[in-house]
C-alpha cells in the first residue's frame, strides 16, 4: 500500500511539472508517441475545461477467484487497464497487474492456484499468456506468436490456448500445463479460419473448439484428448451462429444459436447428432450471452433487447424464467457464475458509468461492487438515450440510440454528431459515453448512434442485408434514411450535422461525407477503411479469408471492379466538407496505409484533412494519454467546422 502511495505521488509531481511547462505558452503537452499532422496546438484551456470528463474509470467484471471468493476486475488507475482485485463489495482496489500495455483478459484456476492474462504491444494483437507468480508477470508463451487464452481443465492443472506459432498465420489448438509452458502439447493443426478453444467436458475428456468462418456461420469440432482425434460437429453446407457454447454438469453441451430461427435461442446440442434443441425462445430478440451455474441449478441468460439488456435467470429443475427487472438499462456482459453459486458481471450505462455488479440467483438481490469514479461528476446528470425507429429507403426497419441535451440547459435546435459503429457486425448499444458527455452537458451537441443493416442483434436476416461489394452501400443508404428523418426533428439544427465512426465505421463516414455531403459539415474517421482493395490486400493475412466473407474477394475480377467501384479513395476529389483521421500505426486489422492515401487524396484537392497518429497503439487508442488528446483534437475539429462558422 505503501508503495501505490508513493507512486501516485511521485506521477501527480511529474504531472504537475508537464502541466506547468504548457501553461507557460498554454498549450497542452502532447504524448510522444503521437504524431498530429495539420492538427492545431491544443490550448490548455480546452484540457482544464474538460478535465472531469477525462477523469472517469470503468470497472469490468473478470472472473472470481475461488480461494478468497474476491472478484477479479479491469480497471485503469494511470494510463492503462490492468488487473484489480475487490475483496468484498465497495472496498478498495488491490492492483495485480502493473505495465504500459493494457491487459486484455484473464481467468483464474479452477481451484484459484494460478492466474493467467494476456496482453499485446501497441495495439499490435499479438498476444502473449503470462502467469502471475508472486505478484510478478511470468511470459508462458514465446513473445513472437499470436496467442489466444482459452479454457482451464475442470481439475485446473491445464489450460487449452490457441497460438499461430506453427505457420505464423491461423491458429492451432494447444494444451499446456502453465507450470511447463515449453512441454505444451498440439491438439489442433488449422488451416483456415479463426480456431478457438471453448470449452471441456466435465471429465475432461474433450475439448470443444470453434472456428469463426463468418459472423453467420461458426463451425464446431470435439477434441479426443486421450486420443487425439478431432469430430466436426456442424454441416458446413448449413451456416449456423452460436454464442457462449458451455457443458452443463450433466454432461450436456448448451448453447444460443440461430439453427432452424431467425433470432438466437438458447438450447441443448446433442454431441453425437450436432442437433439443437431450443429450450427457451425470447421470439423477436437474440440470447446474446448465459452461464450455467456450477451446480447445473440456475442459467443466467442476456436478452438483447434492439441493443439493451434484459438478464433473466432460467431455473434448470423447474423450469422458471425470472427477469432481473431492478437493474438501470443498459449493458450487460460477462456474465459468470462463482464456484459458490453468485452471478457476476458488467453493468454499462450513461447514468450509472460501466461497474462490476453480482446477483444471488435465488432471490434475484442486486449487489454493486465497485462505483467508479466520473471525474468529480454525478453520471445520474447524464442524459439517458431514447430509441429512434425508422423505415429507410426499401421498407427495412431499423434503429438507433439518441443521446439529447438537456433542453433547459441549451435551447433551440441543437448541432448534431452521427455516430456510426464498427463490425460491421457489431451494434450500438446505450452505453456510457466518457468524454463525449462532454459534448452534449457542456456544449450542448446531440449524438445519434444507428443501427444500420448488417448489424448484429436483430436476427440473422438482418446482419445478413449488407453482405457483398453490391449490397454494400444499401447500408450507406440507411444512414440517408436516417438522415431525413432526423433533419426533421424539431430539436436538431439541420444546418449542422456531422458524421463520424471507427472501423467499418470509419468507410461509412467517409461513403456518408461522399454521398451527403450537401448536408454535413464535416466527418471524422477512426481507422477506417478506404479502399476495400487495398484493405484487404494488406490486412493480417490470418484475417483476410474472413473479411473476404463479408466484403467479397478482391481476386475475383468482377467483386474487385465493384470493390474499387464503391471506396471512398477512388471519388476522394469529391469531398468537399472538411475530414480528420485518427490512425494507429500497428492496426492489424485495418492498417495504417489505409489512412495515409486518403488523406493524401483529400488535401491534394485542397480540402481540410487533419492527421492524428499514435505510433504506439493500433486499432483504436488504448492508452490514456493518447485518448485523452485525441478527443481534444476531435473537440477542436468540431468546433472548428461543425459548431463555427455559416
Amino acid at each position: 500500500m505503501h508503495i501505490k502511495i508513493v507512486g501516485v505521488f511521485v506521477a501527480t509531481v511529474m504531472m504537475g511539472f508537464a502541466t506547468a511547462a504548457a501553461a507557460a505558452d498554454d498549450i497542452a503537452v502532447k504524448p510522444l508517441a503521437l504524431v498530429a499532422d495539420q492538427v492545431p496546438d491544443i490550448p490548455q484551456e480546452i484540457v482544464e475545461k474538460t478535465r472531469p470528463y477525462m477523469e472517469f474509470r470503468t470497472a469490468g467484471f473478470v472472473d472470481w477467484d475461488p480461494k478468497t471468493k474476491a472478484m477479479l476486475i479491469r480497471t485503469r488507475f494511470a494510463d492503462t487497464s490492468q488487473l484489480h482485485q475487490v475483496a468484498e463489495p465497495r472496498r478498495e482496489r488491490d492492483q495485480l497487474t502493473f505495465g504500459n500495455e493494457p491487459v486484455r483478459s484473464a481467468s483464474f484456476a479452477p481451484d484459484g492456484s494460478a492466474l493467467l492474462f494476456q496482453k499485446d504491444i501497441g495495439g499490435n494483437e499479438v498476444n502473449q499468456i503470462f502467469s502471475l507468480e508472486d505478484g510478478v508477470p511470468k511470459m508462458l508463451t514465446d513473445g513472437k506468436s499470436r496467442n489466444i487464452l482459452g479454457p482451464w481443465t475442470n481439475k485446473g492443472n491445464l489450460v487449452a490456448f490457441g497460438s499461430n506459432k506453427r505457420t505464423g498465420l491461423y491458429n492451432d489448438i494447444y494444451l499446456m500445463d502453465p507450470a511447463n509452458p515449453d512441454d505444451a502439447k498440439m491438439l489442433v493443426a488449422s488451416v483456415d479460419g479463426g480456431w478457438t478453444p471453448i470449452g471441456f467436458s466435465p471429465d475432461d475428456r474433450y475439448l470443444l473448439v470453434f472456428n469463426y468462418v463468418s459472423v453467420a456461420d461458426n463451425q464446431l469440432y470435439l477434441i479426443d484428448i486421450i486420443n487425439g482425434t478431432a469430430r466436426k460437429l456442424t454441416n458446413s453446407s448449413s451456416p449456423v451462429a452460436y454464442h457462449g457454447l458451455k457443458f452443463a454438469p450433466d454432461g450436456r453441451l448448451w448453447a444460443a444459436s440461430d439453427d432452424g430461427s431467425n433470432f438466437q435461442r438458447l438450447g441443448t446440442i446433442n454431441v453425437e447428432t450436432a442437433m439443437f434443441e431450443p429450450v427457451i425462445d425470447e421470439k423477436i430478440w437474440d440470447i446474446s450471452d448465459f452461464d450455467i451455474s456450477t451446480d447445473g441449478r440456475w442459467i443466467a441468460y442476456e436478452v438483447n433487447q434492439a441493443g439493451r439488456s434484459m438478464l433473466k435467470i432460467y431455473d434448470n429443475q423447474g423450469g422458471t424464467v425470472r427477469a432481473v427487472s431492478e437493474l438501470p438499462a443498459g449493458v450487460i456482459s460477462d456474465i459468470k457464475f462463482a464456484p459458490w453459486g453468485e452471478l457476476g458481471f458488467t453493468l454499462n450505462a450513461n447514468r450509472t458509468g460501466s461497474d462490476s455488479y453480482s446477483i444471488d440467483p435465488e432471490t434475484l438481490s442486486i449487489t454493486r461492487w465497485t462505483k467508479s469514479e466520473t471525474g468529480g461528476l454525478d453520471a445520474k446528470n447524464n442524459v439517458a438515450p431514447e430509441l429512434v425507429e425508422i423505415t429507410s429507403f426499401d421498407g427495412e426497419k431499423m434503429s438507433g440510440f439518441l443521446y439529447r441535451p438537456d433542453p433547459k440547459k441549451h435551447r433551440g435546435k441543437r448541432p448534431l454528431i452521427i455516430n456510426i459503429h464498427g463490425g460491421p457486425k457489431g451494434q450500438a448499444t446505450p452505453r456510457f459515453l466518457g468524454r463525449n458527455n462532454y459534448l452534449i452537458n457542456e456544449l450542448g451537441v446531440a449524438i445519434f448512434y444507428p443501427n444500420v443493416r448488417g448489424s448484429t442483434g436483430f436476427g440473422k436476416r438482418f446482419v445478413a442485408l449488407d453482405n457483398g461489394p453490391f449490397r454494400r452501400e444499401d447500408s450507406v443508404k440507411d444512414i440517408g434514411a436516417f438522415l431525413s428523418h432526423l433533419r426533421k426533428d424539431s430539436q436538431i439544427n439541420r444546418r449542422r450535422i456531422a458524421v463520424t465512426g471507427g472501423s467499418y465505421g470509419g468507410y461509412m463516414t467517409l461513403a456518408s461525407m461522399l454521398r451527403y455531403g450537401n448536408t454535413l459539415k464535416a466527418g471524422l474517421e477512426v481507422v477506417g477503411i478506404s479502399n476495400f482493395v487495398t484493405f484487404l490486400e494488406n490486412t493480417q493475412p490470418y484475417r483476410r479469408n474472413l473479411r473476404r466473407v463479408e466484403y467479397g474477394d478482391e481476386r475475383i475480377p468482377e467483386l474487385r471492379a465493384k470493390l474499387e467501384e464503391i471506396s471512398p479513395l477512388r471519388r476522394a476529389n469529391e469531398i468537399n466538407i472538411p475530414l480528420m483521421v485518427v490512425t494507429g500505426a500497428n492496426d492489424p486489422r485495418v492498417p495504417a496505409s489505409e489512412a495515409d492515401q486518403i488523406v493524401a487524396a483529400v488535401r491534394a484537392n485542397d480540402r481540410p484533412a487533419w492527421h492524428l497518429l499514435a505510433k504506439n497503439e493500433g486499432h483504436g487508442f488504448r492508452k490514456k494519454a493518447n485518448a485523452d488528446y485525441q478527443f481534444w483534437a476531435s473537440l477542436l475539429f468540431w468546433q472548428k467546422y461543425l459548431l463555427n462558422g455559416d
